[in-house]
């Protein structure tokens, strides 16, 4: 019995995923014989906010035990659409809605989403394909360089790699204002490591002055903070990077400034009056105030990080303007930037930052930082349009993140595979190609204690901070990092190692997932399978921009242990398999149960007797030919 409906068969839907405006995409649904409409069946199509249309169907074809009809629909809007199937029988109204992912279920389901993206939208040729590397800057590298004009109000700390201090005040402040003293300096020094893992991107934290260690609260948007060095040697950096090939973006925190700021001066601590201090100050537009001066919207109540008005007319100019701050730091050879918490950024914001980074130099890129779905996010009452073609490139991709974790512990593939495809079919392919994948961020735990340590959701900070994996944890954890790794890398977007991870560090969550680099104390094995998986990244033109095709369990002898997918590409396909169980697995008769393909030929790992081995907690490629 052929499916009612299946958006990943071309035989239904004649494009996969997300479609350009002004594309025509043939839309097909196969009703059993028993099925007899009173008249033909319609395609229900809507945006939101908008009137539904009826697209009628055509019989095209009469098969064995269906009856196909068709109908094609011109995209004009670029918007998110959403769309069902209807046909009456005996007076009665049937539905055909999505069910288990992607397949067309009679009388119950949900919609089906349609995504529609402007013909006029590209990102950045020079990301695709790259492995980015995130770095917390305070923790990543001292080099014991003098800095000058550092006040004098911070904790520097001479223990590289010890606890960060956590602990709130006799008022229950947490300050953050220890610091152990990464710079820009430091980093320059590692470039060579960087590049020996095959990095194209440095993604930093923030950098702008700021007087807490995470830099969040900024002081100052025109000036790095004086610990990490001056604006000139963050341009050397960039200067010197290039030169390994590989470009650096910068976090964007412009929902919020700092009430210790040059903008909002709360404290006193710098010479022209601020917002809290004057109604006449310049910058006093830029904050609502609710009872002045002491009580003000700010960021999920944390009065030290006072909301900014980001439609403000001066705001937006000293952000966007063509002497704002995104030129500044572009002209100083920055190559895009992050946005933090793009939710709480408007859209006419964003859409004017996207135009002044484009107008500055298409190759810069503008990633968002979205936790779910970023199609269809929706955000404070508001449909969200990250992804269309007039905001964001990419956006960080914690539903990968969550796919890949929870299959590593133990999750079914078949689960895998439907949280993958759906960000595959939503998203549109220019995003995906730049999407930021990873299974760290400064946000959330390391993997590897998400993976072999317990779990931290309901324990305290106290808990936390000091510890560490057992000996028999890390060796489970690190197993299962190296399955996650593979998959980080192999499937399609930019693969981002959180700084340390490949070196094995630990952390729960903030402040302790933020701790030192372990130089000198490195795994030096999982350096090496990271050092592999760039190496294998470059030689594999497929994973710049080519499709995914998984394989379900049909019989075979492939289960949950193991993830089996391709890569396509223009001349071969490469066909990959992960193996997240402690045991050895093959994959017999590959031929015939890969029965599109005439030919394969070994990668990486064991293919031999049309067999694939897969060692435990590793994985094996091979390259395929297609059928001529």
């Amino acid at each position: 019995m052929r499916d009612i409906y299946n958006t990943w068969d071309l035989d239904y839907k004649s494009i996969f995923g997300a479609i350009k405006q002004f594309e025509t995409c043939r839309f097909t649904i196969r009703l059993p014989k028993d099925i007899k409409p009173d008249y033909p069946p319609v395609l229900v199509l809507f945006r939101t906010g908008f009137k539904e249309r009826f697209l009628n169907m055509n019989i095209i074809n009469e098969e064995e035990d269906c009856i196909a009809y068709t109908t094609e629909y011109n995209a004009r809007y670029s918007d998110v659409h959403y769309y069902y199937f209807s046909y009456t029988q005996h007076g009665t109204r049937h539905y055909i809605k999505k069910n288990d992912c992607h397949y067309g279920c009679i009388d119950h389901g949900d919609l089906f989403q349609l995504t529609v993206y402007s013909n006029t939208y590209e990102t950045p040729d020079t990301f695709k394909g790259g492995i980015m590397y995130q770095i917390f800057p305070d923790r990543f590298c001292k080099s014991g360089k003098h800095h000058d004009n550092v006040p004098q109000d911070r904790i520097i700390r001479d223990d590289w790699g010890g606890t960060p201090l956590y602990k709130p005040d006799e008022n229950g402040h947490v300050w953050n204002n220890d610091y152990f003293g990464g710079d820009f300096a430091g980093i320059q020094s590692k470039l060579p490591y960087l590049n020996e893992l095959g990095v194209t991107c440095i993604y930093l934290n923030p950098i702008f002055e700021s007087h807490e260690n995470h830099r969040y609260n900024t002081a100052d948007y025109m000036n790095a903070d004086p610990l990490l060095g001056t604006n000139d040697e963050f341009e050397e950096l960039c200067r010197e990077a290039k030169k390994y090939g590989i470009s650096i973006i910068l976090d964007g925190v412009f929902s919020h400034t700092g009430a210790d700021s040059i903008y909002f001066n709360k404290f006193g601590r710098y010479p022209e009056p601020g917002a809290y201090q004057s109604r006449d100050s310049k910058y006093f537009d830029w904050y609502t105030f609710i009872n002045y001066p002491n009580v003000y919207e700010a960021w999920w109540g944390i009065d030290t990080l006072p909301n900014v008005c980001e439609n403000n007319e001066t705001f937006t100019e000293h952000i966007c303007g063509d002497e704002g701050v995104l030129k500044y730091w572009l002209g100083k050879g920055a190559a895009g930037f992050r946005l933090d918490v793009a939710d709480e950024l408007p859209d006419q914001f964003i859409r004017n930052l996207r135009k002044a980074v484009k107008s500055f130099d298409d190759d810069k890129i503008v990633i968002g930082e979205v936790w779910e779905d970023a199609s269809n996010k929706e955000s404070y009452g508001i449909k969200r349009r990250y992804l269309l073609g007039k905001q964001l490139d990419s956006v960080m991709n914690y539903p990968f993140r969550e796919a890949i974790i929870n299959y590593v512990k133990g999750g079914s593939f078949r689960d895998f595979i439907y949280s993958v495809m759906t960000i595959m079919e939503n998203y549109p392919k220019p995003t995906i190609d730049v999407l930021m994948n990873f299974v760290s961020t400064h946000d959330i735990e390391r993997a590897i204690n998400r993976l072999g340590g317990e779990d931290c959701n309901d324990k305290s900070k106290d808990w936390m901070a000091e510890r560490y994996l057992t000996n028999e944890q890390y060796a489970y954890g690190k197993n299962l990092l190296k399955t996650a790794f593979a998959l980080m890398y192999f499937l399609p977007g930019i693969p981002s190692m959180y700084y340390g991870d490949e070196a094995g560090l630990q952390g729960y969550k903030d402040p302790f997932n933020r701790r030192c680099y372990p130089w000198g104390n490195e795994d030096g094995e999982l350096i090496a399978y990271v050092s592999e998986l760039g190496r294998i990244r470059k030689s594999i033109p497929n994973l710049r921009d080519g499709g995914i095709y998984f394989y379900e369990n049909n019989g075979s002898s492939i289960d949950d242990r193991v993830i089996l997918f391709t890569r396509t590409g223009y001349e071969r396909d490469y066909i990959f398999v992960v193996n997240r169980s402690r045991d050895r697995v093959q994959i017999e008769n590959l031929s015939s149960y890969l029965h599109v393909f005439e030919q394969f030929m070994p990668f990486c790992g064991r293919y031999e007797n049309d067999t694939i081995t897969i060692e435990p907690y590793s994985y094996t490629i091979v390259k395929a030919r297609y059928r001529k």
